[in-house]
Parts: structure tokens; sequence; C-alpha cells
């Protein structure tokens, strides 16, 4: 019998909408549970869930308890990987916070670089209480490499056929320019080109986005598209795989969206961003409330599979029991599947 694929699922910032969306996502995947597919692993503060679970209106969050020496279950269960020294209020910015969902992470991680669970999907942290708790990333791509003794990393945002990948995230704009180098742009190319085959797509399709308006103008907006992106792309062309660059970033994608493209390689945090959150999150045109967070992040180059929610904290909803769980259970799905195409 084939074993089941075993996800360890951590808990987020805890006085965010993590534990919310992840108690629950947790019916969703009942049938493959039951029937001996899936594996999940919830990682995090049991005291934290039982409090989210009696907000919830549930009788208690209930999921048998494992340790770091417990073989694979297949089934839900909980690892604890710590208790709250003191009160965690929903939407409200910690360094106990920061520490607890920091503990979630090291020991999911742990767990995958162990061969104990094939893939790790985390809810949101916040980068602010990961600060305060003397954790100093900037946020979770940073600490995964960290932890994983990653020599370098990526983004890669999914929604749908929506697919944007990006040489650099969260820093500075003008540090965003410098980090734009042959090498690492090349990087960037061949894990997104890695991604794309591990979800099933033999030739895959990239577009590299220009850096500067109308990719630099002739060198009247800059320099780099001219001196960086055209070069490593007519290497990869070369090669022979079929990439195009640069595209200027006002038309890059939509021309992904028309699927020209299976993903558009972005310079920088808001290009990428902006376009896949902007179809991914829907909002009630009455009530300019969102309806529903759909989207999946996950980091390239790790020695580990991960994927993430493509949204963040939401302190400003947490403890009201109206988040969205949509984000987290495609977050799931895609780890499931890129483990398979890993295999």
């Amino acid at each position: 019998m084939t074993r089941p694929t075993s996800i360890a699922i951590t808990m987020g910032d805890p006085a965010g909408i993590g534990p919310e969306i992840i108690v629950k996502a947790l019916p969703a995947f009942a049938p493959r549970l039951a029937s001996g597919e899936l594996e999940l692993v919830v990682v995090g503060a049991r005291d934290c869930f039982g409090e989210t679970a009696k907000r919830l209106g549930q009788a208690g969050f209930d999921l048998p308890s494992i340790d770091r020496s417990t073989p694979r279950a297949g089934r839900a269960v909980f690892l604890d990987a710590g208790q709250a020294a003191q009160p965690i209020r929903p939407g409200t910015t910690s360094a106990e916070a920061g520490r607890l969902a920091y503990r979630a992470i090291e020991e999911a991680v742990r767990m995958a670089v162990a061969g104990r669970v094939d893939a790790i999907a985390t809810a949101p942290i916040s980068k602010e209480a990961l600060n305060l708790a003397g954790f100093h990333y900037s946020g979770h791509t940073e600490l995964l490499a960290d932890l994983t003794g990653a020599r370098d990393s990526a983004m890669l945002l999914l929604h749908g056929d929506m697919r944007v990948s990006h040489v650099s995230t969260h820093v500075a704009l003008a540090e965003a320019v410098k980090r734009l180098t042959p090498q690492r742009l090349r990087r960037v190319i061949e894990m997104t080109l890695d991604v794309l085959r591990k979800l099933g797509i033999e030739k895959p399709r990239i577009a590299v986005a220009a850096l500067n308006p109308h990719a630099g103008e002739g060198g009247m907006f800059g320099r780099e598209d001219i001196e960086v992106t055209t070069p490593v792309v007519a290497q990869f062309r070369d090669e022979g795989h079929a990439i195009e660059g640069p595209v200027p970033g006002d038309t890059v994608f939509v021309k992904l969206r028309g699927r020209r493209y299976d993903a558009v390689v972005a310079m920088y945090h808001d290009q990428g961003h902006i376009p896949v959150k902007l179809l991914g999150f829907s909002v009630d045109p009455k009530t300019g409330q969102w309806e529903a967070l759909s989207g999946v992040n996950v980091t390239l180059g790790l020695p580990i599979l991960r994927t993430s929610v493509d949204h963040g904290t939401a302190f400003d909803i947490a403890g009201k029991g109206i988040a969205n769980e949509r984000s987290l259970i495609e977050a799931v799905d895609c780890a499931i599947q890129l483990g398979a195409g890993r295999g």
C-alpha cells in the first residue's frame, strides 16, 4: 500500500487568522484523510487552537497529539510547539506571538528535513512580531532559507494560470534594482523552469518582466533591461528554452492572463504581487469586505517543499470568526501536487 502524503501545517502568528483558517480548512481534507491518501500534522500552540475552536462554537480542538519521535500517523494529528507564556490577544502584535510563530516553523522544518513530512504549508506570520521576538527576518522566505541552509531562494505566487516568480521581494525598491544581476536573474529563471515542470508543464513558456518603463526605452529610462536582462534571456533562448524578455511591465501580465506564457519572472515585490492579488482577492462591492482570498505562495530553491497562503495575518478581522480558509486549502493542495511532481 502506498504511504500517505504527509503535510505539516504551521499556525502562523497566533494573534492573526492562522489558527482559525486551519480549524476551518480541516474538514475539506476529511475524505483524503479517511482514505489513507493524506496525513496532516498541525504544528503550533495547542492552547491557541483551543481558544479558536471555542470562538468558532466548536466543542474543542481534539486532534491527537504526537511528538518529535512519533512515526507517520496517516491521519490528522497535532504537534505542540510550545504554549503561550502570556495571553495572546487576537489582532495584537506581540513578541510572544512572534516567538510561538517561529517555534511552529522551526518544528515543521525539522520534520521536513528529516523526511517525516513531505512538505510544509504555512499560515501567515507578522514580520513585526517575529522581529520583536528577536528573529530578525524580513519574511517567511528568508527565514526558511536560513533554517534549511539554502544558498538562495525565490518567491512564486500562483492563482490559477497566473504564476509569478520574483527576483527580489522584501527589500526597498532601490535595493531591488541593485539585486538585479545576471547571476540572480539566471538562478530565478532556472528555479521557475523547475517548478513549472513539477506542476506538469513539460515545455514551459516564460516572460521576464522589464525593470524600467518600456524596458528602458532604448536606455532613456535606465540600462538594466539592456545590459542585464537581454543577454540572460538570449542565453536561455540559445539553450532551447521558450523565454521572452524584457517585456514591459504594463503589458506582460495581460499576456500572462491571455495564456501566452506559463509564468512571468517579476523584478520586485509589488510588480509581481499586485496583479496576482488583484485577481485572487474577491471583494463584495456592496460592503467593500473581502469575500474570498485565492492564491498560493511557493518558496523556490529550498531543500524542502513549502507552500503558503497568499495573504497576511489579517489582524483587522482576527478573532471574529469570518476569515476565509480557501487560500490555505489551495496551499495544501499545491504542496501535494508539487510533492508528486518531485517524486
